[in-house]
């Protein structure tokens, strides 16, 4: 009788845990550009993993266009429309901060996805100072750590800062690579990359490479080399995007890009958010996924972004 008492105890005891369970019910999410293939990518593995979670959840997504005061309302839509949790791809790190403490003060868990946010409750990205590394260390190799290099800059969230950071580190170990430019604002869009790397073609009489700081810009940059009838510059970027992978095997001069995969960042950050409102903290609140190099050599066996 005395255990029978203790199993309908332990059994009342879980019907209780599961019953004070904090439930995903409805999800914000901000992204940077929803013109951007990442971040539609990323917007889709964090719906899937909400429905997966709870099949009822609500799921509303925005694209801020990098517009800090655009992010500002959303979020400030987002407490009103009473979410639990808000996926948020920060348009100024440091400057989210009152919008973030805004949702943490009405009981919404923030996880920060592809750059940092600061008072984020956890973040979700891939280790960009690594990807930065990698790409440009590329460009080193190839080069024989002899040339002229533009790095091509892009919005400044912490991701770009750090993917710059990275490719400057490896630069820097090679005296004889000369930096033509380093703070031009492509955007991170094609339309940007074309429209700079006009620029520096028209300026320039010559260029080894060039670092675009995603696939996107790498893309419009190769589209103004052709346009341009120039000739043996080494483009790498970062992303690992589909239209890189169709780069990578045509005749363009993409030559690598250091991956990422938004589709399993997100689902990552989804569920951290929900342990989170579960009281399970994660043991370090930055999360890196690493990046890898995606090159000519390699691309057949690149399995390319989970969402597809």
């Amino acid at each position: 009788m005395f255990k029978g008492i203790l199993l309908a105890g332990a059994a009342l005891a879980v019907s209780a845990q599961v019953a004070g369970a904090a439930e995903l019910k409805k999800i914000g999410i901000t992204l940077g550009s929803l013109g951007n293939p990442f971040f539609v990518a990323l917007s889709n593995g964090a719906k899937a993993k909400a429905l997966t979670i709870n099949p009822k959840a609500e799921v509303i997504t925005g694209s801020a266009d990098y517009d800090l005061n655009k992010q500002f309302t959303q979020i400030d839509n987002f407490i009103a429309a009473g979410v639990n949790m808000i996926l948020l791809n920060a348009a100024d790190a440091r400057a989210i901060l009152p919008a973030v403490k805004r949702a943490q003060a009405a009981g919404i868990v923030v996880v920060a996805v592809d750059v940092a946010a600061a008072g984020a409750d956890a973040t979700v990205q891939t280790n960009n100072v690594q990807a930065g590394q990698i790409a440009c260390q590329y460009i080193v190799d190839k080069l024989g750590g002899k040339g002229n290099v533009i790095i091509q800059n892009g919005p400044q969230v912490s991701a770009v800062i750090d993917r710059v950071k990275g490719c400057k580190e490896v630069l820097a170990k090679a005296p004889a690579i000369k930096i033509l430019s380093d703070d031009q604002d492509a955007k991170g869009s094609r339309d940007g990359g074309l429209n700079v790397m006009q620029g520096h073609l028209t300026r320039f009489d010559k260029i080894d490479a060039v670092f675009a700081i995603n696939d996107p810009q790498a893309v419009g940059t190769d589209l103004a080399i052709k346009q341009l009838g120039r000739t043996g510059i080494i483009i790498t970027s970062v992303d690992g995007a589909p239209d890189i992978e169709s780069a990578l095997k045509g005749n363009t001069a993409v030559q690598a890009s250091a991956s990422q995969d938004p589709y399993m960042m997100a689902q990552i950050a989804v569920q951290t958010g929900v342990d989170i409102m579960n009281g399970k903290k994660p043991a370090d609140p930055m999360i890196l996924m690493e990046s890898k190099l995606i090159t000519r050599d390699n691309i057949g066996q690149y399995q390319g972004w989970s969402s597809r």
